[in-house]
């Protein structure tokens, strides 16, 4: 006779006694999702030891094991999980969960299926479609793919057996995504400032907005005003800089989620509609004068930026060969992937009145060169003053635009004036007020994602540099 086992307490057995008789079979479950080590014991009883020449019995149990065998049951029967997840191996992104599973008892598994659904129903502005279809897993482990998912959403993944034995449940949530380019953007005339309307967390949490904002006017068609301001995400208005009338903004504005910034909304504006107002002109450069292919030099009539407190902030004179419009204006906003070895700083300067500055006499700081100008070629000067605050970057540039004749002779050449992207609403076939339908090349050179370049050009090999030095130059 056999005394009940002490075993694991979740355990049921079938009959359920006190005592059991010597080969009665005895039938162990668990509870569901659970499977017993073994599945059929039975009372038996084994020699342990000899008195007198007599053999002496011990109550055992024996289990039947998957082969149909009796073995003895040398340790505690437990109830162990039929299917093991690790949730180590959750694989989580913004459209797809994956985890991987392992059934312990395959005979327990058979006709096992995985299914993915919405955690709740989604409502507007945010709907998600319901995830189709189930997975069926077969064998001893594998994978459960959820996709295609939305972002930033939750999903409940079960693993269960017909008809109702559910193994695993797990609430999930999608990794968030770049959220989706803002829909609306305007100026407000009355009061000067630009709006727009929150996006919603639809593909994550909108942590902030992104704009960049060049500002042009009709007083001088050589000056560009670039800002780049981050703001939070609560925000959905921002008064433009004053300038003056008939000033003109290419505006591009990106929402921000932990993920990085969505498209841009690209849009441009003016500040004034009066047919007595000038629209900002294209982009006209300043001159160069006293062009010397000879020496390599042309003479430039700077004049400080800064005004105010500001007016011993470092002035970089920065150098392009080229004339390409989008190129000068991309330079002039500090995008990075245009440093390369045909742009470089010819000086840093503290300027605190007008001076006229050598461009080209060869004299070098610590790192920067006011390398000779090549004859043949096209070159673009950007006095560039930027401001840096926690939330904004303002980058104002003044451009000088002139050519290096090839075999020229030295003299007072000016060149005329150099167009860029901007134009007249009505040259770019916009509609009325040119408000709805920004010059393609402008927006290009707004955009932040702009693949805007600087090829290798042979006008220069000097190579951009931020050093300080000091540079010659003749005071006017």
């Amino acid at each position: 006779m056999c005394r009940r086992p002490p075993w694991d307490s979740r355990l049921q057995l079938a009959p359920d006694q006190k005592n059991y008789a010597k080969n009665q079979e005895v039938m162990l479950s668990c509870p569901e999702g659970f499977q017993p080590s073994f599945t059929h014991v039975k009372c038996s009883s084994e020699i342990s030891s000899f008195n007198l020449g007599k053999p002496v019995h011990r109550e055992v149990w024996t289990g039947r094991n998957s082969r149909g065998v009796w073995v003895r049951v040398r340790s505690s029967v437990e109830c162990s999980e039929v299917l093991q997840v690790d949730p180590q191996s959750f694989e989580i992104s913004s459209t797809s969960i994956k985890l991987k599973w392992t059934c312990r008892f395959p005979d327990a598994c058979q006709g096992m299926r995985a299914m993915c659904q919405l955690a709740a129903p989604s409502s507007p502005p945010c709907q998600a479609e319901e995830v189709k279809g189930e997975q069926m897993l077969h064998g001893q482990e594998g994978t459960v793919t959820c996709s295609p998912l939305q972002p930033f959403t939750n999903y409940s993944v079960t693993i269960d057996l017909p008809p109702n034995t559910t193994l695993f449940s797990w609430l999930f949530m999608t990794e968030q995504s770049v959220p989706d380019k803002p829909e609306e953007l305007w100026l407000d005339s009355e009061t000067g400032s630009l709006r727009w309307n929150s996006l919603p967390s639809c593909k994550g949490e909108i942590i902030g907005y992104q704009l960049n904002i060049t500002a042009r006017n009709a007083g001088d068609s050589s000056v560009l005003e670039t800002e780049r301001l981050r703001l939070n995400g609560s925000v959905t208005e921002l008064r433009l800089p004053e300038h003056s009338p008939g000033s003109s903004y290419a505006v591009a504005i990106q929402g921000l989620t932990a993920a990085g910034a969505g498209a841009a909304l690209l849009k441009e504006f003016h500040t004034s509609n009066s047919s007595d107002t000038p629209l900002p002109q294209a982009i006209s450069c300043r001159s160069a004068r006293d062009i010397a292919p000879s020496q390599g030099t042309a003479v430039l009539a700077l004049s400080p930026i800064a005004r105010g407190s500001e007016a011993a902030s470092e002035h970089q004179l920065i150098v392009v060969p080229t004339h390409n419009g989008s190129v000068i204006e991309s330079i002039c906003s500090g995008q990075p992937q245009l440093l390369n070895a045909s742009v470089y700083v010819a000086a840093l300067l503290n300027l605190t009145a007008p001076t006229d500055f050598v461009l080209g006499d060869g004299s070098r700081g610590q790192g920067e060169h006011n390398a000779a100008l090549r004859p043949g070629c096209d070159y673009t000067a950007l006095l560039r003053l930027v401001r840096l605050s926690p939330q904004a970057e303002k980058f104002t540039c003044v451009c000088y635009s002139f050519s290096v004749d090839k075999g020229g002779k030295d003299g007072d050449r000016s060149l005329q004036p150099q167009p860029g992207p901007w134009r007249h609403p009505e040259q770019n076939g916009h509609g009325e007020n040119g408000k709805d339908d920004p010059s393609p090349v402008l927006m290009a050179a707004m955009s932040p994602d702009s693949p805007v370049t600087v090829t290798s050009n042979p006008c220069n090999s000097s190579k951009f540099s931020r050093a300080r030095g000091k540079h010659k130059a003749k005071e006017g």
